[in-house]
């Protein structure tokens, strides 16, 4: 009865990480088959009308960074607003955007929130923010985020050329500084990285809301955050799921250094266990299957990888059985991560990888049964 149970686990275990293995390397494969972004010289005159919303809640630490970046932008000034959506900070955030309100000629507009209770103050700002744009193109990003100068005019470039009704953008960390700075890139490296392919293949699956740009038009046209404004989280991934369901095909990810967009890594460990449970809590409220398929798969696969490490330890399959399980698993991931680490100039954190990996399973099973409580604290509130 042990041997037969034995038999299956391990028949189970096989092919789950055969899957893997195909599914990184075709992952990898759709990566590098990515169009090539045009060179600066080549970029097309700058059109469209911009709408930057920022939804901020106690960022006086980084809001200023943020809005000298804007404000260095090499689009035109007539051709972009930025509306900083302040909800309820109790620091200088506030002061601090109309000290440099005063002192640009840029369109840079703060805007206090009503207090209202909400289970989605994020989606709140957002949408209250597009009621008043006066731009055709909505750009999200968040008050801790840093952008380079070219970030507007290599966006309208490429909806110039595409026609895309949303456009995902790059994000990664600030330059790491400490072991567990390298860690997070790496991590948050594969879900840039899967999420971009997701796009390429059209099953879109992950975005991020820190570099996301949609049309105002088509934001209205799936009823905005309708259906999911009861959520807390996934401002970004339910609009593009919806979008995605009624545009077939209408998306795409820019794959421009240029359009970079770098916040900080966490420097504690409740700040990122908060988050990464925030963001894991989103999946089994997906419509789209591509996302739960994969997150299910993904956590198959972790699983997998622990349970061969404890049949190992009871003698149950030999080292040499081990070490081919490990290298189904790690050798394509190092060739998926290792562009995409290059792409976001983050050649640094690529001999770190081998120690993501040791660790990454049991992250995954973590966060896979965190993600079962509804609650979550975020920017100081309690949510679910």
């Amino acid at each position: 009865m042990i041997h037969s149970a034995l038999q299956v686990i391990l028949v189970v275990i096989a092919i789950t990480l055969v899957c893997y293995f195909i599914f990184t390397c075709l992952l990898a494969f759709t990566w590098k088959r990515q169009p090539a972004i045009a060179e600066r010289k080549d970029l097309k005159e700058p059109s469209s009308f911009f709408t930057v919303i920022v939804p901020v809640r106690n960022e006086a630490n980084n809001i200023g960074k943020l809005l000298q970046d804007l404000i260095r932008q090499d689009y035109p000034s007539h051709l972009y607003e930025v509306l900083i959506m302040n909800d309820g900070s109790t620091d200088a955030t506030a002061q601090l955007v109309e000290e440099i309100i005063r002192n640009t000629t840029r369109q840079i507009h703060l805007v206090e929130l009503p207090s209202d209770p909400s289970k989605s103050p994020k989606k709140r700002a957002i949408e209250h923010g597009i009621k008043m744009a006066k731009g055709s193109l909505i750009t999200t990003t968040d008050g801790d985020c840093r952008m380079g100068p070219h970030w507007l005019s290599s966006i309208d470039s490429y909806y110039q050329s595409t026609a895309c009704r949303l456009i995902s953008g790059p994000v990664t960390f600030l330059e790491p500084q400490k072991l567990t700075d390298h860690l997070q890139i790496i991590e948050f490296a594969s879900l840039v990285g899967s999420g971009a392919c997701s796009l390429v293949a059209g099953f879109p699956s992950m975005c991020n809301g820190a570099n996301l740009t949609y049309e105002k038009r088509t934001f209205m046209a799936v009823g905005g955050y309708s259906g999911v404004d009861h959520l807390a989280s996934g401002d970004d991934e339910f609009l593009l799921h919806k979008i995605a369901d009624q545009f077939p095909g209408q998306y795409g990810f820019i794959n421009d250094p240029e359009v970079i967009v770098s916040t900080a890594a966490h420097q504690d460990w409740t700040s990122f266990y908060r988050q990464r449970k925030r963001w894991g809590s989103k999946w089994k409220h997906y419509t789209n299957p591509t996302p739960k398929i994969l997150a299910i798969f993904i956590f198959m696969a972790n699983v997998s990888m622990l349970i061969s490490v404890v049949l190992a330890l009871f003698g149950c399959i030999s080292l040499s059985d081990l070490a081919i399980i490990c290298l189904l698993k790690c050798l394509p991931e190092w060739i998926f991560l290792t562009p995409i680490l290059g792409f976001l100039k983050k050649r640094s954190s690529i001999p770190y990888i081998p120690l993501t990996q040791l660790l990454y399973p049991f992250y995954v099973c973590l966060f896979g049964l965190a993600a079962q409580d509804k609650t979550y604290i975020w920017k100081g509130r309690r949510l679910s």
